[in-house]
């Protein structure tokens, strides 16, 4: 099996075909869109999209990735607030639910940040680190046993589940149910999504969510009264500052996490573990020195795969950036997918390769306050398990290209074909 180190040639031929508004555009195979995405780097200024259903909000496309860069660091002018998503999350929504870090600026953001990054202690980022060999050892383990043939609920989706879940201190009684409400939630989640699927998505989503809550509110209880060795019981105890998360704040937070530390890693791991197939020679460098060049697999993988495609703001002062004005009120993409594949930046974009240096991408955000709080968290899931895959006389590999879910949110896996191969040098 091999993958295509260049994007060929797309039915999307000038700039004129290309309409990230329209739902069709994210339905094109991944290699079409990325064309696309060339095709609008060339232009001289962002274009407006307008949407020809929906909320029919036009919105401007940061493509480029000095654009992208730039405007992430400028959360007064691009500001998170009221939402980062499509559709915005409702007022009623944020004041039942709370709101999400993702969706704040300024001093309310810092503040949370703050507080959130404190309960994350050394040690307990320590214990963290010894913990997640230790799961990615297991978890191998019980793969090597059952050999299932998707990869996708194995070892990918619950590696960084089990990682959160004990890093938060969430008891095992209380992980299949929140499981469970993370799979409804996330059962529509894309583009295509047809007659009653379409209508019951806000309800499932929002009940899901609620249950998730509810767990833990009841958490937060138990650790107010008796603390433990945990995140939980540091984010509802006072810091320094005399902050603590309440209840429903707790219950935000953990909901990002689902997305932003469970989702986004298991979607990387999915495609590192296709690209180091595809690319034979890219995974034979790799075992040979994995402490070498482990770190730079994990930047090439989250990269070339993008795990976020695109995060939304909105302008709150008139600024002038990459050759066009945009006005208060106006809607701004922040296109991640395309800034890494920009040739201005990269050698070869389209290319994997783990040796490369240097590796400025975007897959963490573009920098300013709200780059990705976990990724030092991230990457260490990503080395120990592709060190648990790599290095087993059982040589794990894809079997085929993976389905992806055909969103524009992010670059979803709904499954991976795999399979073992016991060659005795290890080749795939």
């Amino acid at each position: 099996m091999n993958a295509p180190t260049q994007v060929p040639t797309s039915r999307v031929r000038r700039t004129a075909d290309v309409d990230l508004a329209d739902p069709s555009f994210w339905q094109l195979p991944r290699p079409e869109r990325l064309s696309a995405f060339a095709l609008l780097r060339e232009l001289d200024a962002p274009v407006l999209f307008t949407p020809r259903t929906g909320s029919r909000t036009p919105f401007y496309a940061l493509v480029k990735h000095a654009d992208v860069k730039a405007a992430s660091r400028q959360p007064h002018v691009f500001a998170s607030a009221p939402g980062v998503t499509t559709p915005e999350p409702a007022r009623w929504a944020k004041a039942v639910f709370g709101n999400s870090m993702v969706n704040m600026d300024g001093a309310e953001h810092a503040g949370l940040r703050r507080t959130i990054s404190r309960a994350f202690t050394p040690r307990l980022l320590a214990a963290a680190e010894e913990n997640i060999c230790e799961i990615a050892r297991r978890l191998v383990d019980e793969m090597i046993a059952e050999r299932p043939g998707d990869f996708m609920p194995s070892a990918p989706s619950r590696m960084p589940f089990e990682v959160i879940c004990d890093l938060m201190g969430i008891p095992g009684r209380s992980r299949a149910e929140i499981a469970a409400q993370i799979d409804q939630a996330s059962e529509y989640v894309g583009v295509r999504r047809r007659g009653r699927a379409r209508l019951r998505v806000p309800g499932r989503g929002l009940r899901s969510l609620a249950r998730m809550q509810f767990v833990m509110a009841k958490l937060a209880r138990e650790r107010r009264r008796r603390p433990a060795d945990d995140v939980i019981s540091a984010l509802v105890s006072a810091d320094v500052d005399g902050q603590a998360l309440s209840s429903r704040q707790l219950g935000a937070f953990f909901s990002l996490l689902l997305v932003a530390g469970v989702e986004t890693t298991r979607n990387a791991i999915a495609h590192g573990m296709f690209l180091l197939t595809a690319h034979p020679e890219q995974r034979v460098l790799l075992e040979s020195d994995f402490d070498r060049y482990a770190d730079g697999a994990v930047d090439e993988i989250v990269r070339h795969s993008t795990p976020i495609i695109q995060f939304r703001r909105t302008v709150a002062a008139e600024s002038t950036l990459g050759g066009r004005t945009f006005l208060p009120g106006e809607k701004v993409m922040f296109l991640y997918a395309s800034a890494n594949r920009d040739s201005s930046v990269f050698t070869d974009p389209d290319a994997f390769d783990i040796t490369r240096s240097p590796n400025p991408h975007l897959g963490y955000g573009g920098g300013g306050p709200h780059h990705c709080l976990g990724a030092h968290l991230a990457r260490l899931e990503m080395k120990a398990l592709f060190h648990e895959l790599l290095t087993r006389p059982g040589n794990v590999r894809a079997a085929g290209e993976p389905d992806l879910v055909d969103s524009n949110f992010d670059n979803r896996v709904r499954s991976l074909p795999f399979a073992f191969d016991c060659h005795p040098n290890g080749a795939v």
